[in-house]
């Protein structure tokens, strides 16, 4: 994978935060930073996936396995007993 590098401004007292993660974690600040970005993309697309496939689904509908007819009528089907 080609990689390119970046400046990044980080206000100080979450840089020093990060490092310190980083060094608990045994990583790179580098390493660190890649990995919650990859994580944030992922999650990104993966919900994207996710609702259009919901949504192919809801525009398809459901087999109910009733061919489109009831056996029962909807007064039939509210009526208090």
């Amino acid at each position: 994978m080609e990689r390119q590098n970046v400046t990044l401004s980080l206000p100080k007292a979450l840089l020093k935060k990060a490092k310190t993660i980083a060094v608990q974690q045994d990583k790179s600040l580098s390493e660190l930073l890649r990995e919650s970005i990859e994580e944030k993309v992922q999650e990104t697309s993966g919900f994207r996936k996710a609702r259009e496939r919901q949504i192919r689904v809801l525009k398809c509908g459901f087999d109910l396995g009733t061919g489109g007819k009831l056996a029962i009528t909807r007064k039939e089907l509210h009526e208090r007993r």
